[in-house]
């Protein structure tokens, strides 16, 4: 084992940065067993150089992050600080100056990847990220590497455990989505402003470094659309439990059947109860790939959290150090398809629409008139009236694959009937 250890460099010392510098402690002689080496944390930047952090030598201790990375005796740089700058300009810096990067930071990399490779390219170093996406869950790497012979055609999955602890909620007790908002706060899953999550900005993010991965191209946070759980209903978990389903916020990234596009989407879905996805509870995470040699794989696990994410973060500083003690770099960004991302509608699923309506005759006739013209095709119909009276009934429709486009163009011309007063829900159906 060589003696002279690797040095390391920690940007951010919060909930998964002080559990990095922790681990890197207590297991440091398994650590060096591992790579071959031992490593040193040799510097860790913060903006609040006051606060006490056990078990971090105060020497350790700067708050000049860039002044750390351009020390040149850096092997490594740890970045977990988020947000695009300066976390951007001081991981390019780092690279600069002889060091390889480990990141968590989604937003960065869904943002600016393919800079990032890039600069890791240019000067020869490493740039891992297994943290950014489904936390403890190793599944980067598996797409990355023990995928890399096979064609991946699909990859779905729940990618934000606070929106799946709120929608499981939801579905197990009938609480409202305020109510169960409230309690993932209470409980820590949920931040003071849970904006990134609920709305699905975090899912997004992770959807187009997925999607990029999986497809071999360039799939940026503009490029996924995006559509928030906030104006899901207790009613519409009634209506999926009617139809044997569950309701998720999904990150969906998808090869066109003829392989020449590729879409990646973030929106709440009703899917099968069958469906393995449906069972995941809790603030648990879940990715489903679908592939044409390997067929279904799922990875499951924790999804965030500070040693969940910890863990992600000291595996890619494994790898990344033994490609140092090695000579070599590990597999980087592999764009070379080049394929384009299709606007969302152009995708096609399942829909669920449940329509208030007039309670009188032949409302139902021109409602499928609608659909019919629209050339979206009827599943099944359910009529039935309003409790609370007032002439009122509610009519939820179930389609055949259509696309999003076709869909929307039905929607605004049933807003334009008289009988129709109103579109109470729009649901997509996956995962059949």
């Amino acid at each position: 084992m060589r003696t002279r250890p690797l040095k390391v460099a920690l940007l951010g010392c919060g909930v998964v940065g002080s559990e990095v510098a922790r681990i890197m402690t207590t297991h440091a002689d398994d650590l060096a067993a591992r790579i071959g080496a031992p490593v040193e944390l040799a510097g860790v930047a913060v903006r609040r150089p006051s606060r006490v952090r056990e078990g971090i030598p105060a020497d350790l201790i700067t708050t000049d992050a860039t002044a750390l990375v351009k020390r040149g005796d850096i092997d490594v740089v740890i970045e977990v600080i988020g947000g695009i700058e300066p976390a951007r300009s001081l991981i390019t810096t780092a690279f600069e100056h002889g060091a390889s990067v480990v990141s968590a930071n989604k937003a960065l990399l869904a943002q600016d990847g393919a800079a990032l490779h890039a600069a890791a390219v240019e000067n020869d170093k490493d740039l891992y990220y297994e943290a950014a996406v489904a936390g403890a869950i190793p599944l980067l790497r598996p797409l990355r590497e023990s995928l890399a012979g096979d064609k991946i055609n699909r990859v779905m999955g729940i990618v934000n455990g606070t929106t799946n602890f709120i929608l499981d909620k939801m579905d197990s007790t009938g609480a409202g989505y305020q109510e169960a908002l409230d309690e993932a706060t209470a409980l820590g899953y949920a931040e003071a402003d849970p904006t990134a999550d609920v709305e699905g900005f975090d899912a997004a993010a992770k959807a187009a470094i997925l999607a990029g991965m999986a497809f071999h191209t360039r799939v940026r946070l503009d490029d996924v659309y995006r559509e928030g759980m906030s104006e899901v209903t207790s009613a519409d978990f009634a209506s999926a439990k009617e139809m044997g389903c569950t309701i998720k916020l999904l990150a969906i990234c998808e090869r066109a059947a003829d392989g020449g596009s590729v879409t990646a989407r973030v929106h709440p879905a009703m899917i099968p109860l069958s469906h393995p996805l449906a069972s995941v509870r809790g603030a648990y995470n879940a990715v489903f790939v679908e592939s044409d040699a390997a067929g279904q794989l799922m990875f499951y696990g924790p999804g965030a959290g500070g040693s969940p994410t910890a863990s992600a973060v000291l595996g890619d500083l494994v790898a990344v150090c033994r490609n140092k003690l090695s000579g070599a770099t590990g597999p980087g960004d592999s764009a070379y398809t080049q394929l384009p991302v299709s606007p969302m509608g152009d995708v096609v699923t399942r829909y669920h629409i449940s329509l208030d309506v007039a309670d009188k005759p032949g409302v139902l006739a021109q409602v499928a008139t609608v659909f019919a013209e629209h050339g979206v095709s009827i599943d099944t119909v359910r009529q039935q009236g309003r409790q609370d009276g007032g002439g009122e009934a509610s009519l939820v429709v179930v389609t055949h694959r259509a696309s999003d486009a076709s869909l929307n163009g039905t929607v605004e011309a049933l807003r334009s009937l008289d009988t129709v007063r109103g579109v109470a829900s729009i649901m997509r159906v996956e995962g059949e």
